[in-house]
């Protein structure tokens, strides 16, 4: 007799992610931003969305 792990509920997102921000930066600046990021094992996009949401926080 096998008996099977109980399944694991679906890991719930914060919100589907349907639009893009196109913004222009300095290439360089874009650079040291993302390496940045890769150092503290973290992605720009990550950043940009935290800083958007603590932002509209902020000015509600």
């Amino acid at each position: 007799m096998t008996h099977s792990a109980p399944k694991k509920p679906p890991v719930k997102k914060q919100g589907k992610k349907d639009s893009q921000l196109i913004i222009r930066i300095n290439a360089q600046e874009r650079d040291d931003f993302v390496a940045l990021c890769e150092s503290l094992d973290t992605s720009a996009a990550r950043e940009i969305r935290r800083f958007i949401r603590a932002f509209h926080k902020e000015h509600e």
